[in-house]
């Protein structure tokens, strides 16, 4: 219980950070952030809606799924978390689609929405079938990919804080890295918690086999 608490606050930490910092940029109609959007502007209010939303209710997904009492509120948000995202996947289509940026870039950006939608995918077929445990798997997954954008904001303050200059490439690979690298380590994560429990098992098996 409590590595699910730390891990709740260390990805709220990490959303709301990222919220605060997206609304301090875009809060202003003639912020110098809408240069590059300025033909763009609805993709991108399409994608910063419906990820911000995305960002909030998945933080209360979290919260939901362990109190029985709070599974309708959970079972409500969950739906409209995935609406938003998808809302979320259109803006970024189109800001993609139209993007000047180059294709290493626009192909990385495109391997975040795919990854969503795997994982995604696979938390929803799960909890179609009832598959509860599955189901936390996949959309805490999921929840990691939603947050890529924050990851990826992170990295480059960081890469920049080292006094380097971000090229493309770089970028494209730090935009890869934002959600394979948080994936990765969970995946990891999964593993050791599952070989702890078999071996705790194995153990008590022992144990009663010995008493018996």
């Amino acid at each position: 219980m409590a590595a699910f608490a730390a891990v709740v606050l260390a990805l709220g930490w990490l959303g709301i950070g990222f919220l605060h910092a997206a609304y301090l940029k875009y809060a202003a109609l003639d912020s110098p952030a809408y240069a590059m959007f300025l033909l763009r502007r609805g993709w991108l209010w399409c994608h910063l809606a419906g990820g911000g939303l995305g960002i909030a209710l998945g933080l209360v997904q979290l919260l939901t799924q362990r109190w029985p009492r709070l599974w309708r509120v959970h079972r409500v948000s969950g739906r409209v978390y995935f609406a938003a995202m998808l809302v979320a996947m259109v803006g970024a289509v189109g800001l993609i689609a139209t993007s000047p940026a180059p294709t290493g870039i626009r192909v990385a950006f495109s391997s975040t929405l795919l990854a969503w939608l795997v994982t995604g995918g696979a938390g929803l077929v799960a909890i179609l079938r009832r598959n509860v445990a599955a189901h936390r798997r996949w959309m805490l997954g999921a929840y990691l990919v939603t947050l890529a954008p924050a990851v990826f904001r992170l990295s480059l303050a960081g890469v920049v804080a080292q006094g380097v200059a971000p090229s493309p490439d770089l970028i494209a690979w730090m935009l890869w890295g934002s959600w394979a690298v948080p994936l990765l380590l969970y995946a990891l994560w999964l593993k050791l918690v599952g070989a702890a429990r078999r071996g705790s098992w194995a153990e008590g098996a022992a144990l009663r086999h010995d008493r018996a």
